[in-house]
């Protein structure tokens, strides 16, 4: 499911109509404007956001310039995206590095936003960019909280600190110690949290922040919670200094009423959004790709960055050896299904592709259960059938499928569709074809 479809699927019909009409009156664009609005509401977007928002368009889409020019209707599209960005926090708002190692990140949030998880995820991001993450169990109250902290810090190859139940302030200080001594230069603290805020978590809060000599204070928020995570993120903010928030479960939200308050409210940009369960499901925040995709535009950059971490240049450069030659294999193939599922899998890619919102996509039109079966089928052949697939008869694909637990019928379709990959390559590889991007 793309993200914010019946945002993006309202705005994309409402723009639809302006396209049609060539010339537009200051009439036709107010009338677009009031349907937008209308249409931010139902998204959950916070009432006063959506209406200066509304009057900033209005002001600028009203101008002389957009009415005379040759196309209107795409000049107040560009006004819409541009005030999109600036409502979202206009760049990506990076994370603050202390001068003096280490850098403190104080995580903070209510029980259920998946803070503890998130943790893990922020340590997985670090270790991208060449850091060297420390894990801090300071909830101690919740249940297995410590045990959850070292069994996903455990995934992400992060160590886990922890003093067991005593005084989460002590534990932070006696942690960046220990991270001192052992060279780790970011420390993450992962902190209580309530079913809601009360005065007591408050304070442990600031008692932790006096302790230790916090850089970031980092706000984890439910975006599936809507306005009521605007609201929380306005109430940390009144007693803490937070300086980011970090929305989860961004990919089960099909309105984004959260995503498009917080920093118009707050002041406080999103600094990451939790895309999935998986372990590394945590992205930078990029206000101008989610304009994109909100408005139907795709985001092409996140989908060239996941490839580029899913395929060494090593792997790209065979890849296009075996095109040039035309001697791409059904371990090719295979590879190339790995790869997939390393950038997140069919459907996440779909969401990033421009118009994805048009191709009207449901849960499971991607089936992520059929690529696995395509995967079973090639592994249980032997290495020279994957290498002549024209070898394969009748018996053959009996013994595959008993192998793989497939039926004939599916080997028959993996065999179509790789011969029609490789006719598709041939012809892009003599310049009949480009790549949709």
């Amino acid at each position: 499911m793309a993200l914010f479809a019946s945002l993006s699927e309202r705005l994309n019909h409402i723009f639809s109509k302006l396209t049609k009409r060539g010339k537009l009156t200051e009439l036709e664009i107010r009338q677009a404007m009031r349907e937008v609005r209308i249409a931010l509401l139902e998204a959950d977007v916070n009432l006063k956001v959506a209406k200066d928002f509304i009057a900033d368009v209005s002001e600028k889409a009203v101008g002389q310039k957009v009415m005379e020019s040759l196309n209107p209707a795409q000049q107040v599209i560009k006004i819409v995206n541009d005030e999109l960005i600036a409502l979202m926090g206009s760049g990506n708002a990076k994370l603050e590095v202390s001068p003096k190692p280490p850098t403190v990140i104080l995580m903070c949030g209510l029980q259920g936003a998946g803070k503890t998880t998130m943790c893990a995820k922020l340590a997985v991001q670090l270790k991208k960019q060449g850091k060297k993450p420390l894990l801090v169990a300071c909830d101690v109250y919740r249940p297995a909280a410590i045990e959850q902290l070292k069994v996903v810090g455990a995934k992400a190859g992060a160590e886990v600190f922890e003093k067991g139940t005593q005084a989460p302030p002590k534990t932070a200080k006696q942690a960046v110690e220990y991270a001192l001594k052992m060279g780790y230069d970011t420390v993450v603290i992962d902190t209580a949290g309530r079913l809601h805020i009360d005065e007591k978590l408050m304070q442990e809060l600031e008692e932790i922040e006096k302790a230790v000599s916090v850089t970031e204070v980092l706000l984890t928020v439910d975006a599936m919670t809507g306005q009521d995570a605007v609201n929380v993120a306005e109430t940390f903010n009144a007693r803490l200094n937070v300086t980011g928030v970090i929305l989860t479960k961004l990919d089960g939200d099909t309105r984004g009423g959260a995503c498009l308050s917080i920093k118009a409210v707050t002041g406080k940009p999103i600094k990451f959004v939790g895309v999935g369960e998986k372990i590394g499901d945590l992205e930078p925040f990029y206000p101008d790709r989610m304009a994109s995709r909100i408005l139907g535009m795709g985001d092409v950059l996140s989908l060239i960055e996941k490839a580029q971490e899913a395929i060494t240049e090593k792997e790209a450069k065979e890849m296009e050896r075996k095109m040039r030659e035309n001697s791409f294999t059904l371990s090719d193939y295979l590879t190339q299904f790995e790869a997939l599922k390393r950038m997140g899998g069919a459907g996440a890619l779909m969401s990033m592709l421009p118009n994805a919102g048009k191709l009207k996509l449901k849960e499971g039109d991607v089936d992520e259960k059929r690529i696995e079966r395509m995967k079973s089928i090639i592994l249980s052949m032997t290495p020279s059938e994957r290498d002549n697939p024209q070898i394969i008869n009748s018996s053959r694909k009996r013994r595959i499928a008993l192998g793989s637990g497939t039926t004939v019928q599916e080997i028959n379709q993996l065999l179509k569709q790789y011969e029609q990959t490789k006719q598709l390559m041939k012809q892009m590889k003599g310049g009949k074809r480009r790549l949709p991007f």
